[in-house]
């Protein structure tokens, strides 16, 4: 595994990824990943995750209202 993260890490910093951007990127996909596998169930997934639930709930509020805003302005640039 290390040797694959090695390899995408390599990839970001040649694409002049900074830190915060991935970290927020990876975390992000982390917890989309264990919500899919504990089907959506807040209470299990945080659990899993080490989290408290309100915390769970509150980012996964975060990335559906970016995803709102980004889906309207792919919206309006048509």
């Amino acid at each position: 595994m290390r040797e694959r993260l090695e390899s995408l890490i390599d990839e970001m910093l040649d694409g002049q990824i900074l830190l915060e951007e991935a970290v927020n990127e990876f975390e992000k996909l982390y917890i989309l990943k264990a919500l899919e596998r504990y089907k959506q169930h807040l209470t299990n997934t945080a659990k899993v995750l080490g989290i408290h639930r309100n915390t769970l709930s509150k980012r996964v509020a975060l990335y559906q209202k970016k995803a709102r805003h980004l889906a309207r302005a792919a919206k309006a640039g048509r």
